[in-house]
């Protein structure tokens, strides 16, 4: 597994669709109904990168929700951080070595923001440390 692989994983295993957040599709392939389906929240974007062996990058990550409520994104924000600080999810064997994932400072930094034209829309918006132990 290559590094942007990783990192596709890696936020795939939330149990939310993840996507770079330079290529949310419009639409993607249903294995169950066997055709294209819009793609709907939620789901998670985060800023892929291809850090320098050794050298910690932070990047950002984005929960996205349609609700009335800040209740279920906050729990699945809640989630993820602990699943960072304590599961093991957060070293992953990639080609060459492994790509670590770790809060920075210990703790997550979380921003909610809204979407000014859909009300509905909920967003928190994290930032996660990323270092890449490998020799290419």
């Amino acid at each position: 597994m290559n590094k942007w692989q990783a990192q596709q994983a890696f936020w795939s295993s939330f149990g939310l669709p993840a996507y770079d957040e330079l290529s949310v599709p419009d639409e993607i392939w249903d294995d169950e109904l066997q055709k294209m389906v819009k793609v709907t929240m939620p789901y998670i974007t985060y800023e892929a990168v291809s850090g320098n062996i050794g050298a910690q990058t932070i990047v950002s990550a984005s929960i996205w929700y349609r609700s009335n409520s800040w209740k279920e994104i906050s729990e699945k924000a809640e989630a993820i951080a602990k699943a960072i600080y304590e599961d093991a999810r957060t070293a992953i064997q990639i080609d060459g070595g492994y790509m670590k994932v770790r809060l920075p400072n210990g703790t997550m930094h979380s921003d909610r923001m809204e979407e000014p034209t859909d009300k509905q829309v909920r967003r928190i918006r994290f930032s996660v440390e990323l270092e890449f132990l490998t020799a290419y």
